[in-house]
This record gives C-alpha cells, structure tokens and sequence, in this order.
C-alpha cells in the first residue's frame, strides 16, 4: 500500500497537494503558479501529428505555441531546476523534421538555456516505414538554467563493467579506479536484462501487450523518467508535467516521493491518470519494472518460415 496522497483537481495552482491534476490548457494553469517553484519539468509535447488530442496546423504555428509553453515553464523552473524534453520526428509528406533541433533554438538562443545532455531513448518496436527507414529511437533534450543545477548521480549509478581495474601508473598506481557505487550511465538508454552492466537504456515503448497500456495512443513507459526523476531532482521537490497525457511523469515522480504537478485538456486522459494513482496507492499499480528483461518471442513465431526458403538455401541446409 501507497502512502495516502493529497490528489487536488485544479484550473489554478494550489497548496497543499501531493498531486495537482488540470484538466485545461496547459498556459492557463501554467500563468498561475508563482515564479521558481518547480524542480523538474518533464514532458513530451505533442508532435503534431494529427492525433485525437491534437489539432493539426502548420509547422511554424505548432512552434509558436510550443514556445509559449516552453517561457511559461522558464519562468517557473527553480534557479537550480532541470527541463527534459521527450521529442520524436514531425513527418510530413514522406520528410523527416527532427523535433529537437527546432526545440534547441527555443532553449538555447531564446532563453539562453544550457544542453547537459541529448538523451537517445532507443525503442525495438513501432510502426515499419516503406520510404525510408524505420525509425527506434526518441530524444530527450535536458537542458538546465544556470550552470548551479541538481543532479545527483549516485541513485541512477550502474555496476562498473570492470569493478577490478586498477591504476596502471602515476601516485595512484595499483590502486582500484573504479568508483564502488558504480559507473556514470551513458546517454544512449536501453534498459534491457543486462541493463545495469552495459549501462544503455532499452525501455520497450508502450504498446498492446505492455502492462501499462492505457488508451493514449503514444503514452510513454514510466521507468523513462524514473531516472530523470532520481537524479535531477530532491525527495519532496516538485515535477510539472505541461502534457501529462494519462499520468507516467507523475507515477513515477510520486513512486519516488516527490510531488507532481499534471496538466491536460483531455479530460479522458485525466481521469485515468486519476484512477492510476489511485492504483499506486492501493498497491495495483500497472508498471513494467525497472530493468525488466525485453520480452524475446520464442517458438514457431520466432523461426524463419518455410515458405521463405529459398531452393538454394534448402540444398544449404
């Protein structure tokens, strides 16, 4: 069982609250919470791809808002905050417009944030392309506000590859090189059974067969910002989610007390990300484990077809 939460349904910024769900336009609720409030502002935007939450229009009308948003949260990130931006690609007539280098500019040259990392978020599953190939793989763009930022590597640390290996010469010579907590992740995340020895993430997107499948169609897994969350924020500090879709951020915030702040105009979306915390607290929460070995199929389904053996390759064999 979940500690019992303070859930508050709210068109305007509050106190006190565990967690702050608005079912509005995320500028509106944004403009009513003070300056410097929050930690860690962790979210994916929509792409605008036409989907059933989205209203499709022109390419540089979808940055004018998307900009809007991005100064509103500026403006009420903490000094030492952090902000992630979970981005794919805008296709449009068969071309590929990569999101986070149109985002980079907002950050970088329009409210002088610095890039910490370009986080590669790589995926074995998703629609195949016929033009092109197809695409595995999103970005999260961390960027901080000033150089004084948050970031505590120990929880998010991963077991060194060789926890045996010494210094070969100067004053440290002999002496073991490796921190005991374990090694820096890198910046490439494939969370798979050997997740915490190659230190790449390999998180399965949120698919039919996920247990965390809602009906979002592009809902992203929790254990994605989990790491987010542990190293870039502190226990009880705040994380705002401007597009919270059915809740992950929030889930995975609250998994590690800290407390949240959601936002969505689809008012479906916010239910269920209702009924998910509800869940948290009464222990049936939903949620791929951390680290969760990637499902490999086995039998007939994972064999190469007779049908396509080629007589060449028969007499092979």
């Amino acid at each position: 069982m979940f500690d019992k939460l303070n859930i508050l349904t709210s068109n305007t910024y509050e106190q006190p609250f565990d967690v702050l769900i608005a079912n509005t336009d995320t500028l509106e609720l944004l403009k009513t919470i003070p300056s410097e409030t929050v930690e860690l502002i962790v979210s994916s935007p929509p792409y605008n791809l036409g989907k059933s939450y989205e209203n499709r229009q022109s390419f540089k009308k979808y940055f004018v808002f998307q900009k809007q948003v991005i100064e509103e949260c500026y403006r009420i990130l903490k000094p030492k905050g952090n902000f992630c931006w979970q981005v794919g690609n805008y296709i449009e007539k068969g071309e590929v417009f990569p999101l986070d280098i149109y985002y980079y500019d907002i950050f970088k040259f329009d409210l002088g944030m610095k890039l910490r990392n370009r986080i590669i978020w790589y995926f074995g599953h998703g629609l195949h392309a016929k033009k092109r190939f197809s695409g595995r793989y999103e970005t999260i763009l961390w960027f901080s506000k000033a150089d004084d930022y948050i970031f505590n590597l120990d929880p998010v640390r991963v077991p060194s590859k060789y926890p045996g290996k010494r210094h070969f010469k100067g004053n440290k010579k002999g002496q073991l090189s490796c921190n005991p907590k374990g090694k820096n992740p890198s910046d490439i995340w494939e969370i798979i059974v050997t997740d915490f020895d190659t230190c790449m993430w390999d998180i399965p997107n949120v698919k039919s067969n996920h247990p965390e499948k809602t009906i979002h169609p592009c809902q992203y897994p929790i254990e994605l910002v989990e790491r987010l969350i542990l190293s870039m924020t502190n226990e009880f500090g705040i994380v705002l989610d401007p597009f919270m879709g059915v809740g992950s951020t929030l889930l995975a915030a609250l998994l590690h007390n800290r407390k949240v702040i959601g936002i969505d105009k689809e008012k479906e979306y916010c239910d269920i990300a209702i009924s998910r915390i509800n869940d948290l607290e009464n222990g049936i929460l939903r949620k791929r484990e951390l680290g969760k070995p990637v499902h490999k199929p086995t039998g007939k389904i994972s064999q190469v077809p007779s049908e396509w053996k080629l007589p060449q390759q028969e007499k092979l064999l």
